[in-house]
């Protein structure tokens, strides 16, 4: 029988590269900035109208400027990942926040992934696909060094372990 210790979840041992930061304020604002951009653009060239675009510039600019500045962050905050010789597992999220835990034995794929954005920032992320009907464990914002050193290792730990991982 287990002792109860080993049963307790703790949060997977490695971050993030900070890199993701930048990279996740990026995304952040090609979602944030259009609409105040827009909203100010009519405000220079529409004289008679800047008593509407100026408060909706102001309304659009101030949540996404908070967005871009404290999403970032706290993903970062929460991010993490960890592989064992049993179990690959990540915290990913923000306001609602997730742990995943994929044991080895059930590990069906392994992707690696670099948008143009991560590559940019020298990023990728990785998807561990299993037979669970949860989805995948996906770990983004990893150096591009290091995902491909766990991909490898994710593939040779797998390969070790006998079974078809449904």
């Amino acid at each position: 029988m287990l002792d109860n210790q080993e049963l307790r979840l703790r949060p997977p041992r490695h971050r993030v590269d900070s890199r993701a930061i930048g990279w996740w304020t990026l995304q952040s604002s090609l979602f944030a900035l259009p609409l105040p951009i827009v909203f100010g653009v009519l405000w220079l060239f529409i004289t008679p109208a800047r008593f509407v675009f100026g408060p909706l510039f102001l309304v659009a600019l101030v949540p996404g400027l908070l967005y871009m500045g404290v999403m970032p962050i706290w993903r970062y905050r929460v991010h993490r990942w960890e592989m064992t010789d049993d179990a690959v597992y990540a915290a990913s999220g923000w306001l609602w926040q997730r742990w995943r835990v994929v044991p080895l034995s059930r590990v069906q794929t392994v992707d690696m992934l670099r948008g143009p954005l991560q590559q940019l920032f020298g990023l990728s992320g990785i998807t561990v696909t299993s037979a669970s009907s949860a989805g995948a464990v996906k770990i983004k914002g990893l150096d591009h060094a290091t995902a491909t050193e766990l991909v490898e290792q994710l593939t040779r730990s797998t390969q070790a372990v006998p079974g078809d991982a449904t």
